[in-house]
């Protein structure tokens, strides 16, 4: 695996590794006449393809996650995250996990004509749509195309539970909504902090809220009566994972009520990309950190298995979740559970929808 020898500014991925579909391979080879200059990697910018989705409810039966459908506004995502797990996906579209995940990007324009569509058909049973199961509903792009405000704005008309998971201080944008749809016990926020060090922040999620934001977040969803949670995600051994019992009691502070984390999962194209990140960013601890990822995943880079997928195994992971259950106690998280969201207010929308 040949390592690009300098990150790109402002982006998570450094190179286009092809996906696990293509029948060719590309490589980048210095010839030397650039040289060893900081400027001598090339900055792709942001493209967006506006696309009509054929349908925009996802489903799934993982015991994993606790939903079982979700809503996807955007392909790709702009936050760059190192690790990421959603990249692979974007080999689907013949395009690199890599740097295209988080430049080459799709907005599905149609997407609050679809959820209604699936919403209005017969027979349908409301459970809690999800968010940001695989990028962020609240990725830079929102700010022009809102697909994610009017898909809520459809569940609050339809009366329909929902939850959200982002790491993007622009949800306090829809606090309106929010608030509404809290005052229904129809939805649940959670904001994923996976770090409170603004310097690793800047290299492992260059475009997503910085940490403070992302508490100020926390605390003003809180403060304005929405059910909000924190999610430590990814905890990744000997570089973020020490700080667990940090963001648990900063989150706590700021108003956070329900607690939960997961290990860095490497999936597929994934597991080379975050290699590359740590030869460039933490040369000295990347061997060390993967080899604790392998321990905790079965002497192997990722372990796709439900039960396990999600929190691992082996001593290392033990210790993780005995730390997190402690710090969750002391701090007085409540359980998930205790977040109830009502199903019985939903209502088919009209076929013509709002005039405003």
């Amino acid at each position: 695996m040949t390592i690009p020898k300098h990150p790109v500014k402002g982006r998570g991925a450094a190179s286009n590794r092809e996906g696990r579909f293509e029948s060719t391979r590309v490589e980048t080879v210095d010839d030397g006449w650039i040289g060893d200059q900081d400027d001598a990697t090339p900055r792709p910018p942001t493209t967006v393809v506006e696309e009509r989705a054929r349908s925009i409810l996802a489903r799934n039966d993982s015991p994993d996650v606790p939903f079982d459908q979700s809503i996807n506004p955007y392909r790709g995502c702009e936050h760059g995250c190192a690790y990421c797990y959603a990249r692979p996906s974007h080999a689907y579209l013949n395009l690199s996990p890599g740097l295209d995940f988080e430049t080459r990007l799709f907005a599905k324009t149609n997407a609050v004509e679809r959820l209604r569509e699936a919403l209005a058909k017969p027979g349908y049973r409301p459970s809690p749509i999800n968010l940001g199961a695989n990028t962020d509903p609240y990725q830079p792009i929102e700010r022009r195309y809102r697909l994610t405000r009017g898909i809520l704005e459809t569940l609050l008309e339809t009366g329909h539970p929902c939850t959200l998971v982002t790491k993007n201080a622009l949800i306090e944008r829809d606090l309106d909504l929010l608030v509404e749809l809290a005052r229904r016990r129809l939805v649940f926020a959670a904001v994923s902090v996976t770090t409170l060090d603004n310097r690793l922040a800047a290299r492992l999620e260059p475009r997503a809220s910085a940490p403070h934001r992302r508490l100020e977040a926390i605390a003003r969803l809180s403060a304005a009566g929405v059910p909000t949670g924190v999610f430590a995600a990814p905890l990744i051994p000997m570089l973020n994972e020490r700080e667990l019992e940090a963001i648990l009691e900063a989150a706590r502070q700021a108003g956070a009520q329900i607690a939960s984390y997961t290990l860095v999962r490497l999936p597929h194209e994934l597991k080379d990309l975050f290699r590359e990140w740590l030869e460039l960013h933490q040369p000295l601890r990347a061997a060390h950190v993967m080899s604790l990822v392998q321990q905790m995943r079965g002497g192997r880079d990722n372990d796709p298995r439900f039960g396990t997928r999600m929190r691992g195994e082996g001593v290392f992971a033990q210790l993780i979740a005995r730390r997190f259950r402690l710090a969750r106690e002391r701090l007085g998280f409540a359980d998930r559970d205790s977040i109830a969201l009502d199903e019985s207010q939903f209502r088919p929308p009209s076929a013509q929808g709002s005039l405003f």
